[in-house]
């Protein structure tokens, strides 16, 4: 019986998820990780940084947009990586005047929206600071959604807004939103959405930097763990595509 082309790239996709999951785990296991020294300076998430501590010294806000990913769709990565920065900067930010809003574009979102932030404040000690309306469903169609983030985005009272997750067309919209004193942050795993953030948000965040925030912006160690074996993976990647071409060159197979 043979095997569909689908069929072999689910296997190997299954296989690569498993190799990297046990990666991370022998490697936390046995204590290797990256110093914070380590890390190369990106600008973007240095300015977001910059900004959300001005945001709890001068009383305003910090908005998260997670986008409108699927959860059940193969590319849910951003989306994922979207809430786990949510939790890292809503715990930073849980004594701020006005607290963090998270807008999503899917009811998956939202659901997972909410149980993050509650989960945030809990680790801050200050879950009576929580309320339902800090995870907000703006919108189920892609115009619909960035309208109602618009809104979010240009109160002045919002002093930074990070753009993370699964975009398409809509982005420039939201990206657009130009409001004097406000930082726009952007991160997407969509090419198309990628080059609109280029071109309009204030620091795009671009490639595998979107995936990185974690460990920029956090403080558990799993998060530089996962960027050596990142790392790791990355040169083994490297030697397989050489190793290839110099065996095609040679004719050995």
């Amino acid at each position: 019986m043979s095997i569909a082309g689908s069929d072999i790239s689910t296997i190997v996709a299954v296989i690569f998820v498993t190799l990297f999951a046990l990666l991370m785990i022998v490697l936390r296991t046995i204590k290797v990780s990256r110093p914070g020294r380590d890390l190369r300076p990106l600008r973007a998430l240095s300015r977001l940084r910059h900004a959300v501590n001005l945001t709890v010294e001068s009383g305003q806000r910090l908005h998260i947009s997670l986008g409108r990913g699927e959860i059940t769709h193969p590319r849910t990565a951003a989306a994922f990586v979207g809430l786990a920065t949510t939790q890292e900067l809503v715990e930073q930010t849980a004594l701020s005047d006005r607290p963090t809003v998270a807008t999503s574009g899917t009811g998956a979102l939202g659901i997972l929206s909410h149980n993050t932030l509650r989960s945030a404040y809990h680790a801050a000690n200050e879950e009576n600071r929580y309320r339902g309306a800090h995870g907000r469903v703006t919108g189920l169609t892609p115009f619909s959604y960035a309208a109602g983030t618009l809104r979010i985005m240009q109160d002045k009272n919002t002093a930074a807004n990070l753009l993370i997750g699964s975009f398409g067309a809509e982005i420039a919209l939201m990206a657009d939103a130009d409001v004097e004193g406000s930082l726009t942050v952007g991160g997407t795993d969509s090419l198309p959405a990628q080059a609109i953030l280029c071109a309009a948000a204030d620091e795009p965040l671009i490639g595998e930097e979107v995936f990185a925030s974690g460990a920029y912006l956090g403080h558990l160690p799993l998060h530089r763990t996962s960027l050596l074996t990142q790392d790791i993976f990355r040169w083994v990647i490297i030697f397989v595509i050489l190793g290839g071409a110099l065996v095609k060159m040679l004719g050995v197979w």
